[in-house]
């Protein structure tokens, strides 16, 4: 819901940092990687509950993360890139409700909440991101997959997961919530999908001929790479 909004704020300043980076010949995979590596010790100090420890690794994570994007985009963007940064976006996403679990016995229940939230949502996500590129339907922006917006984004996590390390008491009614915002998420996102589904595939876009695909289908021909960037839960 906040994320266009946060990337009309911060996306000037990331470019500039990312294209920097790009002229020191930093790779955007070493910044995926460092993400990750950040977020995987946020999902150990979660489990350990060491809220101050887990609340500073996650900001780095975060930060990396707003940075592989416009680093990529500075230099040669590849879909390898997008495939890493999503899968490493995730996984921590979900570790640290793990270690969440772990640490608050009493929130176990709304950690298996959250978690089947996220699935669904995720589930419609990349299902319909799929198919609207075998249809070749604009959908979203121009992520390296085809994001829609919703409800709980990028920035609602980020802001969750700051509540959940600075209020760890309260952390059973704040993953309830996010969890009720994730499935709403995840119900427009499959209205989303069956309205653009149920809609007739748009005609072949001028000048890039389409080819059979498996099963029918149609796949893009000669169609460059785009940046990764930030996915939302």
């Amino acid at each position: 819901m906040l994320d266009t909004r946060m990337l009309a704020m911060l996306g000037p300043a990331l470019d500039a940092a990312g294209r920097r980076l790009a002229a020191a010949g930093v790779p955007p995979a070493a910044l995926t990687g460092a993400g990750w590596a950040a977020g995987a010790g946020a999902c150990a100090a979660t489990s350990l509950r060491a809220w101050p420890v887990a609340l500073g690794l996650w900001l780095v994570n975060r930060l990396l993360d707003g940075l592989d994007g416009p680093t990529a985009r500075a230099g040669s963007a590849t879909d390898a890139g997008g495939f890493l940064d999503i899968v490493a976006d995730f996984s921590v996403y979900a570790g640290i409700i793990l270690g969440l679990a772990i640490a608050i016995p009493g929130a176990r229940l709304a950690c298996v909440g959250l978690l089947t939230a996220y699935y669904i949502s995720g589930t419609a996500f990349l299902a319909l991101s799929s198919l609207a590129e075998r249809r070749r339907q604009r959908l979203g922006d121009e992520r390296s997959l085809r994001f829609t917006g919703g409800l709980a984004e990028g920035t609602e996590t980020i802001a969750v997961y700051l509540l959940l390390f600075l209020l760890p008491g309260a952390a059973t009614v704040i993953v309830w919530a996010f969890t009720a915002a994730v499935a709403i998420t995840a119900v427009q996102r499959v209205i989303t999908g069956l309205t653009l589904l149920r809609s007739p595939a748009p005609a072949e876009a001028a000048g890039v001929p389409a080819t059979p695909g498996a099963g029918g289908g149609r796949i893009r021909g000669g169609t460059p790479p785009v940046a990764h960037q930030e996915p939302a839960a």
